[in-house]
């Protein structure tokens, strides 16, 4: 733990968050007599999240300028944002504790105090990590015509000139694939490169293929880590491939070949299809989502010639057995939710007798255990999962773990939440005790004294 008590940068300075806390403290429901008011929120040079006025749905314009008050102020500091606890004593004594999370958390409002600690550095959950599953006997769909593809593409851009071949073979170097036969075709006749600003050229090449085809030379295949997000939401999150699936439930392939897109999202052609899929097929890669594909069409020859769109299917997962929770509106045993394939499970608690992990020990395929305080019958327990990636407990629970010795070493991220204590940042100095066992930057704390008032 570090502890500035400075208060030479204004974010630092009691007087700076004054009118934040005024305002919740009017807002605020009154304390038990003799009781402490204590309230909390983070606040981002971005954005804020306090919870009392996002109950509100709304800020008055006292509550902006305020916020925005201390947006200026952390940019001044050079810091992105700040976690904030504060106590006011009946006297109106208050005391302010500042947490600036640092490169290690990745701050969310999902996680409204600490966010999820990286542990390690650049790291990424099993499914953003997963490579494409070997699917024997996958070949060309029935409908591949590369003849009937190559005098419909001259047909339609009558004139056109299309790459050499040691242009294609060049591209195939530098991708490490075989293209296939038909992306072959299609970069033969099409036009792949054109003047800047001639948009008739590329306007005729988007109506001829029915996308924006990109150079040979700007082909390129689709990575998963590019497409990870947060670890606070991709970590509860699982894929599957089912037996009849055509695309694999994948965040990406070296054998997805991004050609052409729509002006966001990516076309690719797709060389590591799913059980029921074909060697060549196109797949369209969603922008708006972190993992998965949609099959488009079973060949370029069926979506360049006759114009065929598949519909949409929802491979996403994230079902029972690979995701399950236990306790609360879940399953009733962790003994119902083992399975070899699960990878993701949330224990709450319940009316009877906290949970045992024993059910799951020995399950390969776990990387993901959330618990909520008092959950656990044994939360040492959790030292024989051996893949555990990512963990979110209490801080007692963390505490067991800690003074035993027996944090997971496979872990790659984890969560402090709350043991509904007064104060939201208690979990702070376990935080930065698991970021020192990863030789991680560990988070900052500032204590502030000051004085509002008496409480009403």
């Amino acid at each position: 733990m570090v502890d500035q008590r400075t208060s030479s940068p204004p974010v630092y300075d009691f007087a700076t968050w004054e009118p934040v806390l005024r305002l919740q403290l009017a807002d605020a429901p009154e304390p038990p007599p003799g009781r402490p008011l204590r309230m909390a929120g983070r606040i981002h040079r971005h954005g804020w999240s306090l919870p009392r006025w996002g109950r509100r749905g709304r800020m008055t314009a006292a509550e902006r300028d305020a916020v925005e008050h201390i947006r200026r102020a952390l940019a001044r500091a050079g810091a992105e944002e700040v976690v904030f606890s504060a106590e006011v004593r009946p006297d109106g004594r208050t005391t302010l504790r500042l947490v600036r999370p640092g490169p290690a958390v990745e701050g969310s409002p999902g996680y409204p105090v600490l966010g999820v600690l990286v542990l390690a550095e650049g790291s990424l959950p099993g499914p953003w990590r997963r490579l494409p599953d070997p699917v024997p006997g996958a070949g060309p769909a029935p409908s591949v015509d590369l003849e009937l593809l190559e005098r419909t593409l001259r047909e339609r851009l009558p004139g056109a000139a299309g790459a050499t071949e040691e242009e294609i073979a060049a591209a195939e170097a530098r991708l490490g694939v075989t293209l296939p036969e038909e992306l072959k075709v299609l970069y033969r006749v099409v036009r792949d490169r054109w003047e800047e600003g001639d948009d008739d050229a590329a306007a005729r090449v988007t109506e001829a293929v029915g996308y924006e085809l990109l150079p040979l030379r700007d082909l390129y295949r689709v990575d998963g880590a590019a497409r990870h997000s947060r670890w606070e939401f991709s970590a509860k999150r699982a894929v599957i491939t089912p037996p009849d699936a055509a695309v694999q439930g994948l965040a990406g392939s070296p054998g997805w070949i991004v050609f052409a897109g729509n002006g966001g999202d990516e076309l690719a052609v797709d060389l590591t299809p799913g059980p029921r899929g074909h060697t060549g097929q196109v797949i369209l890669v969603d922008h708006e989502q972190s993992i998965g594909a949609e099959l488009v069409a079973d060949s370029l020859t069926d979506l360049v010639v006759h114009r065929i769109r598949k519909e949409h299917r929802d491979r996403s997962g994230g079902g029972l057995p690979v995701v399950a929770a236990v306790g609360g509106h879940g399953l009733p045993t962790v003994r119902d939710a083992a399975h070899p394939d699960l990878e993701v499970l949330s224990v709450d608690v319940t009316d009877g007798a906290p949970f045992s992990l024993a059910p799951v020990t020995g399950l390969g395929r776990l990387r993901t255990l959330t618990a909520r305080p008092g959950a656990l019958a044994d939360p040492l327990e959790i030292a024989r999962l051996t893949g555990l990636e990512f963990l979110e407990l209490g801080p007692r629970d963390w505490r067991a773990l800690l003074d035993a010795g027996a944090v997971p070493r496979t872990l790659s991220a984890a969560v402090v939440g709350t043991d509904g204590d007064a104060d939201p940042l208690h979990g702070v100095d376990i935080a930065n005790e698991l970021l020192a066992l990863r030789n991680r930057p560990l988070i900052s704390r500032t204590v502030l004294e000051g004085h509002l008032g008496p409480v009403a």
